[in-house]
């Protein structure tokens, strides 16, 4: 097996998750039919939801510290919109019943790989690469992935592989899963290099795949979850057949949803005759999936030269208006990225003038561009101009977490008080509706610290740490907390006391994460 550069281990573990971790004989024709096995069966007692769910949880501790996890407000609110409806549909539906729905986190991620790809975890987590964003047409398309993935988890395909497997323990997977990720951010490459190199590397890789009789049920239960959701039903087909298209020109490993979620001449035929027996759904989201296919072009790969790259890239003049949009917001995000900021000025206004004169109306894809002119403006440091660009939205701060941020980074450029104690008053209200939002209170703590509150700036350092799983480093800032708080000009008791308090709850947490299910 040809040794993988270090960067590269975290995403061999996102293929290795994409599938069962340990592959289970091919199910019957029966058994591909059935529903989400029920309590006391041979899912429910090897391999509990509580189990699984802390699994996924331990993974995700090592994911959220991986420098290609990426937190980017404006594509997770867009892959939220989508992924929201499927999860409701599927609760609908009875495909999600009430242990895994209270149980499970339903949670998705960005991962920062030019890859087409995207993989269901234990638990409940959904990660998305942003190179399938980047490949994918029509929201319908993207959204089926989900849906299929989503499938995978209410079925609970990972578990039955687990428990069907004879080579590993679950334990022992998990171990290397783990191991794996750690060689991945260690300084030295080799370590990273010689797990994936080893024997025990290969014998898992020919372990991923789904089993066909799975793929075909997360392909039918998915198809209804999206039909239900309201998305086109020819989104499903139509990415099958992208995908199959796509590899059989050129796979040089660009691909790895196709390695773990094998397709067939069968399994496209039924995703076509599925969507042809089905209503017509009228296509929606158009601009808003051309704003989220640029964005996700150029972060998937932020070096210069892919940047010069993007820079140079521009539609024809009787391209249909999504394409000429997508083009323009990529040069003006890239060129943003390279300080060219007369390209970068050129090119949002020409993404501003497609989204306003557009007849299906500007809506969110108007939004997220006059955001990329604040992202803009605020990367030269100009706070005044990023902060009038910003007025006509500031309304949407308290339940739109791109405009929340972006208000809280102009506060923190502008250091005006009124304004960052404005900004802190709704992130403090944020951060208690949405306590795992790690961004939001490291923001938050740099506002309490510039506006001089310095217990309650570390305090919101140790929840930013708690919401990643890096419980070492959210002691460390608390017990720096109750150090401040020792001090002979710290009054704020009432802060003093909830650190404490925070203190105690890390401990609980610990304990609970050392304890068998």
């Amino acid at each position: 097996m040809k040794s993988l550069p270090r960067t590269r281990a975290a995403r061999w573990l996102a293929a290795l998750l994409a599938a069962s971790m340990l592959s289970p004989p091919a199910l019957g024709p029966a058994a591909a039919q059935n529903r989400l096995p029920a309590l006391g069966d041979q899912v429910s007692d090897s391999f509990s939801v509580g189990t699984e769910r802390k699994l996924g949880d331990e993974i995700m501790r090592e994911i959220r510290r991986d420098r290609d996890y990426l937190d980017d407000p404006v594509l997770l609110e867009y892959i939220q919109s989508l992924w929201q409806p499927l999860v409701a549909a599927g609760r609908a539906r009875g495909d999600i019943e009430s242990e895994l729905d209270q149980r499970f986190a339903w949670e998705t991620f960005l991962v920062r790989d030019r890859s087409v790809n995207a993989f269901a975890l234990p638990g409940g987590y959904v990660g998305v690469h942003l190179g399938l964003i980047a490949m994918t047409a029509t929201r319908d398309e993207l959204a089926s992935v989900l849906a299929h993935e989503m499938s995978h988890v209410t079925q609970r395909h990972i578990a039955r592989g687990m428990i069907n497997s004879k080579r590993q323990s679950i334990m022992s997977a998990a171990a290397m899963i783990v191991g794996v990720i750690a060689a991945s951010r260690s300084n030295r490459a080799d370590g990273a290099n010689a797990v994936l190199a080893g024997g025990q590397a290969l014998a898992v890789q020919g372990q991923l795949n789904f089993s066909r009789d799975m793929e075909r049920e997360a392909d039918r239960i998915g198809f209804a979850v999206l039909s239900s959701a309201g998305f086109a039903p020819g989104g499903m087909a139509a990415m099958f057949e992208k995908l199959d298209q796509s590899s059989r020109l050129n796979d040089a490993g660009g691909f790895p949803y196709l390695r773990s979620h094998p397709l067939s001449t069968e399994r496209v035929g039924e995703a076509r005759a599925r969507a042809n027996a089905a209503a017509p759904v009228r296509p929606v989201g158009v601009l808003e999936h051309a704003v989220a296919q640029a964005r996700a072009r150029v972060l998937m790969d932020t070096s210069a030269a892919a940047l010069q790259r993007l820079q140079g890239q521009a539609a024809d003049a009787s391209a249909p208006a999504p394409d000429q949009l997508t083009a323009a917001y990529v040069r003006g995000l890239a060129s943003s990225l390279l300080r060219d900021w007369a390209r970068a000025d050129e090119a949002i206004a020409q993404a501003q003038a497609l989204v306003r004169g557009s007849p299906r109306g500007g809506g969110l894809a108007e939004r997220n561009v006059a955001l990329l002119a604040v992202e803009s403006q605020l990367q030269r440091g100009n706070a005044a101009r990023a902060a009038e660009l910003l007025a006509p939205y500031t309304d949407l701060a308290s339940e739109a977490r791109p405009v929340l941020l972006l208000v809280a980074q102009a506060a923190l450029a502008g250091r005006e008080r009124a304004e960052l104690q404005r900004s802190a008053d709704e992130l403090q209200t944020w951060t208690s509706l949405h306590p795992a939002d790690a961004a939001a209170w490291l923001v938050l703590a740099s506002t309490w610290g510039q506006t001089g509150f310095k217990l309650r700036a570390l305090r919101a350092e140790a929840e930013s740490r708690i919401a990643l799983g890096d419980y070492t480093g959210a002691v460390d800032r608390l017990r720096a907390g109750q150090r401040a708080a020792r001090g002979p000009r710290t009054a704020d008791f009432i802060e003093a006391s909830v650190i404490d308090a925070r203190l105690r709850d890390i401990e609980r947490l610990r304990r609970e994460a050392e304890r068998p299910e």
